[in-house]
């Protein structure tokens, strides 16, 4: 696999925060994954293909769940697994698996053949999923309709912009992303709603800011 940009943790910082048992766990979990990237599926057997699997599963436990997003994307890194693995993670995942396979995205996936796990995400009032979701991969592939929704999503569910990546380049002189936001304010407004504070930040960004918010 020929992507290779930063992953979204860096070894050494989590190998820092690690005490010994779990820095050694987490050690044998990234050279399992290795392995099974270097090995063709066809010369492992089916128990030892998914081994590595098993420790992305079990990071939280072994890591502690403060340290779990970047022992799972770290064990992902290691694996280089396609596009058919990360989905199949992703959908049987825990909600902490499948934000770990989003986080990892950027890193993994050239083009955008893992959309529809965006998508997924997208379609859940699960802050953090839709967090993850709106990071570097989807700044680099979501459609201009779709990013738009995903900023709206933001809004709607209380995800601060500041997690949508690349959000000032993107929202930049997009006349319909402020209409959509205009109508947005216009109806909480109606509805006797507070405006979210971020969506006059959005509108600044897209140079189409009225007065009034």
């Amino acid at each position: 696999m020929t992507h290779t940009p930063a992953p979204p943790f860096a070894r050494a910082d989590l190998d820092a925060r690690l005490d010994d048992t779990p820095r050694a766990w987490l050690a044998d979990a990234l050279a399992e994954a290795a392995r099974a990237a270097a090995s063709p599926p066809a010369a492992t057997s089916p128990y030892a293909a998914h081994t590595w699997e098993l420790r992305f599963a079990a990071a939280g436990r072994h890591c502690g769940q403060e340290n779990a997003d970047a022992a799972r994307t770290l064990i992902l890194g290691a694996a280089q697994p396609g596009i058919d693995t990360l989905t199949r993670l992703y959908q049987q995942g825990s909600a902490a698996e499948r934000r770990a396979v989003l986080l990892a995205l950027p890193a993994l996936v050239d083009g955008p053949h893992a959309l529809p796990l965006v998508d997924d995400a997208l379609r859940t009032n699960d802050t953090r999923l839709v967090a993850a979701a709106v990071g570097p991969y989807a700044a680099a592939h979501l459609a201009p309709h779709a990013w738009r929704h995903a900023v709206l999503k933001c809004l709607f569910t209380g995800v601060p912009v500041d997690a949508v990546a690349d959000l000032e380049r993107r929202a930049a002189g997009d006349g319909e992303l402020a209409r959509m936001l205009t109508d947005y304010a216009a109806e909480r407004t109606a509805a006797g709603r507070d405006i979210p504070r971020d969506l006059g930040r959005v509108l600044t960004l897209t140079g189409d800011k009225p007065e009034e918010l």
